[in-house]
């Protein structure tokens, strides 16, 4: 059974992937993943706060005291002057690229173009097969337009791509006014990827120490819908590669991200339940599906199921919402 696939460019040995998560955090959990099956791995993020913060700490710890004495004032060079970074990811990607033979997927989430450029060529320089921007951007600024701000994000595939020779993708969220014009846009611009969707974490309201609080929830099958939704509609009609995230804990959520035109499947909260061994289970159940339905590959089934090959489009669409409320009601009228 050929479980291949390709993503970024890259031959992956199956279409299963782990996504940025705390997993990735040591190189022996890599390790794992890779035994487990995993095709490549990304990386945890590495967040734009981290790389201004150390900016800023260098900055202080350079300048404190500098001018107590005349002499001193040419002592330390200008912190403009540091090529800037938290080292230990860098360090990471060259240590776990050492450990495996799986393609290495390095992250960097922010939200403004920032140092995201210089911190992109050192990632390659460690060595990472490609490079995912998990743009987590939401903006509360009521005189903010919708074409600013996706402005933002192709700015920041654009200045990315011109210093870095590695494929990128992009990790979107759903909230835009035309994800479908939003994803051509960014593909036009030269994302060789587009991961759907990015889930933001809502935050709550500690009502004992009355203070906002992070809340984080793990998906459960049910979110794939949103991805599968969007993934076969974009499939075949913009130039980049797909991958799914969010929802998919099993082998049947993989083969349904598949048919919808995904190239990869990207794992998080199953991991985290199951542990990583659940990758090996994933793909056994995948390899076992293939086999029950005669397909000769993974690739063979890939769009199958996309709005471009499906008999009615419009189940992606509208009219497959009324369908939905027609079937609720009979399936709930007697109860």
């Amino acid at each position: 059974m050929d479980l291949s696939t390709t993503y970024l460019g890259l031959k992956l040995r199956t279409p299963l992937v782990p996504s940025a998560s705390p997993l990735s955090e040591h190189v022996d959990s890599i390790k794992q993943m890779e035994d487990a099956g995993a095709s490549a791995v990304v990386l945890y993020s590495l967040f734009e706060e981290q790389l201004r913060m150390e900016a800023q700490d260098l900055h202080f710890h350079t300048t404190f005291g500098t001018e107590s004495f005349a002499e001193a004032l040419t002592y330390f060079p200008e912190p403009e002057e540091y090529r800037m970074g938290p080292e230990e990811y860098l360090e990471h990607i060259r240590k776990a690229k050492e450990a495996v033979d799986i393609p290495i997927i390095a992250s960097l989430n922010g939200s403004t173009i920032g140092g995201w450029t210089e911190f992109a060529r050192k990632m390659q320089q460690a060595g990472a097969d490609a490079l995912e921007l998990n743009i987590y951007y939401i903006p509360t600024d009521v005189n903010l337009n919708g074409t600013e701000v996706e402005k933002t994000y192709v700015d920041i595939l654009q200045n990315v791509k011109s210093v870095v020779s590695i494929p990128v993708s992009v990790k979107l969220s759903p909230f835009f006014s035309n994800i479908a014009n939003m994803s051509k846009k960014l593909a036009d611009a030269g994302a060789d990827g587009l991961v759907l969707f990015n889930r933001f974490y809502q935050p709550d309201i500690d009502l004992e120490e009355l203070e906002i609080t992070p809340h984080v929830i793990l998906s459960t099958p049910h979110a794939l819908r949103l991805p599968l939704r969007w993934i076969a509609i974009l499939y075949g009609r913009i130039n980049a590669d797909l991958a799914a995230t969010s929802g998919i804990h099993s082998a049947k959520d993989v083969i349904k991200m598949l048919m919808a035109g995904a190239k990869v499947t990207q794992m998080c909260s199953a991991l985290l339940r199951n542990g990583i061994g659940h990758i090996r289970r994933v793909e056994q159940d995948l390899t076992k599906w293939l086999l029950e339905y005669e397909y000769e590959s993974v690739q063979q089934m890939q769009g199958s199921m996309s709005q471009i090959h499906c008999e009615d489009p419009t189940g992606y669409e509208r009219a497959q919402y009324m369908k939905a409320l027609t079937y609720y009601r009979k399936e709930y009228a007697y109860i």
